[in-house]
């Protein structure tokens, strides 16, 4: 097993896509070790896991999930190695050195935290993430922003950053990445694939909303602890 990088994924309900999730994982040109923190509430979801840990050594815990920032945190509690990536159950990882080559650019430039470019993977929004990425890209001279999809940490610096803000029912991913230094922070052109399921449920314009939301509230965390029907 790798002794570099250990990866956190929390999952609720995924079913079947968790498993292709961690197919993907599997594939990627680095042995390591993945923990997974479930908070489904169909047993559908931990039977599947629990068959796919007896048939592979690759996913070594299944803990107790919750929200977001809890279940990263319960994940993360239990690395021992040098750098985490928290990577969502619902994040296609299409070309099988990505996970190797984003480590290596984060023990090569010794960054703190490194994240991905993000497409959708019917192509459909992949606008809002064109935009995304002009607006990454000027904020993270002052307030570096990764989306919890894809975040490679140092376990050292993510552990003196406090975790994530388990108070925060949304936008907990740009909390912790805004405690990042600019200079500690990398976007490695590489790109991590997701659902259009999100902007279908809820709406382009709410998630532009909630985007510019936190980005304004960044010095006010009471705004991070309502979910602004984002769970709904």
């Amino acid at each position: 097993m790798n002794k570099q990088l250990t990866i956190v994924i929390p999952c609720k309900n995924e079913g079947r896509g968790v498993i292709d999730i961690l197919k993907l994982v599997r594939k990627q040109q680095l042995d390591c070790q993945v923990i997974v923190a479930d908070s489904s509430d169909d047993e559908r979801t931990l039977l599947l896991l629990k068959k796919y840990q007896a048939a592979t050594p690759m996913v070594t815990r299944i803990v107790k999930g919750g929200l977001p920032s809890i279940a990263r945190n319960n994940g993360a509690a239990l690395v021992k190695t040098p750098y985490i990536l928290f990577l969502d159950a619902d994040i296609y990882l299409q070309e099988p050195s990505m996970i190797s080559k984003c480590l290596a650019t984060a023990i090569g430039g010794d960054y703190d935290l490194v994240t991905c470019k993000f497409k959708t993977l019917d192509g459909k929004y992949d606008w809002i993430f064109r935009v995304f990425n002009i607006v990454q890209w000027f904020s993270s001279m002052f307030t570096p922003f990764a989306i919890g999809g894809f975040m490679l940490f140092k376990t050292d610096v993510f552990r003196a950053l406090g975790g994530f803000d388990e108070e925060a029912k949304v936008a907990e991913d740009y909390l912790i990445s805004s405690k990042v230094k600019p200079n500690r922070f990398k976007v490695v052109n590489k790109i991590a694939y997701t659902p259009s399921r999100r902007f279908e449920k809820k709406g382009v314009w709410y998630m532009v909303r909630l985007m510019l939301g936190s980005w304004l509230n960044k010095n006010n965390p009471n705004w991070f602890k309502h979910d602004h029907n984002y769970w709904k």
